[in-house]
């Protein structure tokens, strides 16, 4: 059900991590005519942002090996409590009980993290970007809790 939730509230998400700089068609009205001086600022003098980082930074290749490792830990909690007699009922059948399949879904889990924080990033949303990735980690760590937390239904 979590898990629902999350996607869900990312998929909601997505239209809102637009740009904060868009260009609007009233903007060109206001825009300087030809003949106006135009200022001319030297690089040295132009700071880039102070919340501006490259993608594959230190605290991003933390956050995102962190969702992997939360992933594979899914992967073997599930596993553990189907050996025990549970069944999923998150994951269909076909995929759950296919080894290859569900390793398959883990890490297309993990790589749509990254590619929604890198949307973000994109949009200079950088706390959100961070937030994509906590946000999955307590969430799966939560589920694999669970996971773990299940009594076995045969004796």
């Amino acid at each position: 059900m979590m898990r629902l939730v999350l996607a869900v509230t990312m998929l909601w998400m997505i239209p809102f991590a637009r740009s904060q700089d868009r260009s609007d068609s009233t903007a060109l009205a206001d825009a300087p005519s030809a003949t106006a001086p135009v200022a001319v600022i030297s690089p040295t003098t132009a700071q880039p942002a102070a919340t501006s980082h490259t993608f594959w930074d230190r605290e991003n290749a933390l956050l995102f090996s962190g969702v992997a490792v939360f992933r594979a830990l899914d992967f073997a909690s599930t596993k553990n409590f189907l050996a025990r007699g549970r069944t999923e009922v998150l994951v269909p059948d076909d995929i759950v009980h296919n080894d290859a399949g569900f390793a398959g879904l883990e890490a297309a889990a993990t790589a749509t993290s990254i590619g929604i924080s890198y949307i973000f990033h994109r949009a200079n949303h950088h706390k959100m970007e961070r937030w994509v990735s906590i946000v999955h980690m307590s969430v799966t760590a939560f589920g694999d809790a669970h996971n773990y937390a299940l009594k076995s239904k045969h004796p």
